[in-house]
């Protein structure tokens, strides 16, 4: 809308204006020859689109937080009613970019911490887990995630969720080595002592 004004504008001057020199003339005639381009504007202004983002998922048109194209009439008539969608503006760009930024600080903050508690579990030595002795080198009972969570409670004051923890089967007296998944990406390696009192 903004091209097609000036350019009607700049046009009426020249032809008001009929002092003008011969290189002017033929610039004029140049720009008639390049007609084509009012014509494109017009039929760009027949298909109005405005660029949208989604503000859930629309059947057929696109996932949550998607930048589109449609026609202005559907984004009037529809998904503006139904508060499915917002016009993109800079201010809006600018702001999902500062939203995603954030996120990404966040989920390096929490892996960072998880690599740090990782450090941690791994540097402390061996865990003591006390059992009732069998024969030989049995015990009595198995080494549950729970107990792993329990002791790592009361020796380093962390509370770890058991769901975390993978642990061999211990049947036995021994060094064993449990996994807790601290983090998608980190995994720490924790050493048990397993003996018999």
């Amino acid at each position: 809308s903004m091209a097609s004004t000036s350019f009607s504008w700049v046009s009426s001057s020249w032809l008001q204006n009929s002092t003008l020199t011969k290189t002017v003339n033929a610039d004029a005639a140049k720009v008639s020859d390049g007609v084509p381009a009012l014509k494109v504007v017009a039929q760009k202004k027949a298909k109005k689109l405005r660029k949208v983002i989604l503000k859930e998922d629309v059947t057929k048109l696109g996932k949550k937080g998607e930048l589109l194209d449609v026609k202005a009439g559907y984004f009037r008539n529809f998904l503006l009613p139904m508060g499915m969608a917002q016009i993109v503006t800079p201010g809006l760009i600018k702001e999902m970019k500062m939203e995603d930024e954030r996120i990404e600080a966040e989920k390096r903050r929490v892996k960072e911490e998880a690599q740090q508690l990782a450090q941690i579990f791994e540097t402390v030595g061996a865990f003591k887990v006390k059992r009732k002795g069998g024969k030989g080198k049995l015990i009595f009972g198995s080494v549950t995630a729970q107990d792993l969570v329990d002791i790592i409670k009361a020796q380093l004051q962390r509370d770890v969720d058991r769901r975390i923890v993978s642990l061999p089967e211990i049947r036995e007296t021994g060094e064993y080595i449990a996994e807790l998944k601290l983090h998608p990406e980190v995994v720490a390696r924790v050493r048990l002592n397993v003996y018999a009192n």
